[in-house]
């Protein structure tokens, strides 16, 4: 089960860009930003991460951190941050974990197959490690200026 609006979320450890393994612990004092995206590279998910990058200067002055994650390996995610210049790091999530313990991994189909792939969604994690409110099946137009204003709200309480 994912955790629900106000618990506590699960203190996973991962890799992350810039040669770290961070726990969701390390953000504590800060709000957190953790949003999952289905393939780094790809049109959706770079205007997507483009759309946090030109943001995060507002997401910090809201004391909010920003995390990317997706189930691509680290090299890639690595060369997804560089090409777009992220401020901010990318988790590689391969084995799955921090998918499946904010359920997002979810049935899709596309040109008449289905597999399973991260659906779309953001968690906005208060500085206490709980989380405060998720979207799903989100869609990139106008999304993080949504959080934003949700994290704005969160930080001045």
């Amino acid at each position: 089960m994912p955790p629900a609006i106000g618990e506590t979320i699960p203190d996973l450890e991962l890799t992350a860009t810039g040669d770290k393994t961070v726990k969701l612990s390390d953000y504590r004092g800060k709000q957190l930003v953790l949003y999952f995206y289905p393939k780094a590279n790809t049109p959706g998910c770079t205007r997507e991460g483009q759309d946090f990058r030109d943001a995060a200067d507002a997401f910090a002055e809201a004391n909010t951190v920003i995390l990317g994650a997706s189930r691509d390996g680290i090299k890639a995610q690595e060369n997804f941050k560089a090409k777009q210049g992220f401020p901010f790091d990318l988790l590689s999530d391969k084995d799955e974990a921090l998918c499946r313990a904010f359920d997002v991994i979810k049935l899709k189909k596309m040109y008449g197959k289905e597999s399973l792939g991260v659906e779309r969604s953001t968690f906005l994690i208060d500085a206490a490690g709980a989380l405060r409110q998720e979207w799903r099946q989100v869609k990139v137009k106008d999304h993080v200026e949504t959080v934003l204003a949700a994290a704005k709200e969160l930080a001045t309480g």
